[in-house]
């Protein structure tokens, strides 16, 4: 389980340290383009049950279509290296803009990354709408 969120750096070479109490979940992973400017990282437990999923969406259905490929053609498997560190490919940096300062998140069963400045920003309007969220949230049984 991963929670949390925790700041690093990504270094030149694309290499990200992952947070010491996530590493024994991660040794082998999947990076993939995520949802609100930010980045996926799944353990390879986690992905092979996401993606069978993507798989059998209707490819009739454009919409369907659309976030297999988003999530499946974007992602790369990674492992942690001896120093704790993933490489994050340039393609997924650039779609989540992440250049130096990083947040790691922790959501239940995946890993989110994101700028610094992206997460920010996605914060303070969440806070902000809280209540309207928690609402909509009483009405999926949360």
């Amino acid at each position: 389980m991963f929670i949390g969120e925790y700041r690093h750096s990504i270094d030149d070479k694309g290499r990200l340290a992952i947070p010491a109490k996530f590493r024994s979940s991660l040794k082998k992973a999947v990076v993939t383009r995520g949802l609100d400017a930010c980045l996926f990282l799944y353990p390879i437990v986690q992905w092979k049950k996401l993606a069978e999923k993507l798989a059998n969406l209707p490819m009739s259905q454009s919409n369907s279509r659309a976030f297999a490929r988003l999530m499946l053609a974007g992602a790369m498997e990674v492992d942690v290296d001896a120093q704790g560190r993933v490489v994050i490919p340039e393609y997924l940096r650039a779609y989540a803009g992440l250049e130096k300062n990083i947040v790691v998140a922790g959501l239940y069963d995946r890993v989110e990354l994101w700028s610094e400045d992206a997460w920010k920003t996605y914060t303070a309007r969440a806070e902000k709408d809280s209540g309207d969220i928690a609402e909509q949230m009483l009405s999926l049984g949360v």
